[in-house]
């Protein structure tokens, strides 16, 4: 089931190579590991070794431990809400880490984004609506930057959650829950709220009456918009990064 290892930094090759046994599926969600001794006797190592290798799977959070007559050392299955939270915070190490352009970012958040919302059109329900409805509301009140821009991120993460398809749903994550945040920490000066609230409620609107084009014409200007105001938010960065160089 396993290769051999030789060479040194065993503990980190053994939980390597338990790690891709739970990635092909060879070790199934919840199903129990081998017992350290059994682990040891099949990889010729002492049991700290195996215990290494197990410190490593755990902090990956690929394993949990069970006390009891019925206990031990189980594959663990992730719930939803972990999945999310891995995909997000990769997603934002690697924005932060300069990995993808400003326009590879914004290309894949309008054509995913549009994908969502011809779905939600055909899918959409009350509570979604209703969701919706409230972000719209509360971004009209006297909010501060900080709960506009997390309003801006429940009003789209509900425009996702009417697509009914669990897969984009976990897929968009990181495109509302990293991505949209980052770019709402650069533009927030920039932008018009009043605009943004107008976009929003037309694309409500539109999902309201099931209006596929008029729906589609508003996030495409939302998205535009924004666009334009993150070149200007770079620029005036530049800008003032010249002056401070000066002085």
């Amino acid at each position: 089931m396993y290769d051999n290892v030789v060479t040194e930094g065993i503990g980190k090759q053994i939980a390597n190579q338990l790690r891709q046994a739970i990635l092909d599926g060879r070790l199934r969600a919840n199903e129990r590991l081998p017992t350290e001794a059994e682990l040891a006797e099949r990889f010729a190592v002492s049991r700290p070794t195996i215990r290494e290798a197990l410190k490593h799977l755990a902090a990956q959070n690929l394993i949990r431990s069970r006390r009891g007559a019925s206990g031990g050392t189980f594959v663990k299955e992730p719930s939803d809400a972990e999945a999310q939270q891995s995909l997000t915070s990769a997603m934002t190490l690697l924005v932060s880490m300069g990995k993808f352009s400003s326009q590879e970012i914004d290309e894949a958040r309008l054509e995913l984004e549009r994908l969502c919302c011809r779905l939600a059109i055909k899918r959409v329900q009350k509570e979604q609506l209703d969701a919706m409805a409230a972000e719209v509301e509360l971004q009209r009140s006297d909010i501060d930057d900080q709960d506009f821009c997390a309003s801006d991120v429940r009003f789209h993460r509900a425009l996702v959650d009417a697509t009914g398809n669990a897969v984009l749903q976990y897929l968009m994550c990181a495109v509302i829950e990293a991505l949209q945040p980052l770019s709402n920490m650069i533009v927030f000066r920039f932008r018009e709220r009043d605009r943004i609230v107008a976009q929003h409620q037309r694309i409500l609107e539109a999902m309201k009456s099931s209006d596929e084009a008029a729906a589609l014409d508003a996030l495409d200007d939302q998205l535009s918009y924004l666009r334009e105001q993150y070149v200007k938010a770079q620029e005036w960065r530049a800008e003032h990064r010249k002056i401070d160089k000066k002085e």
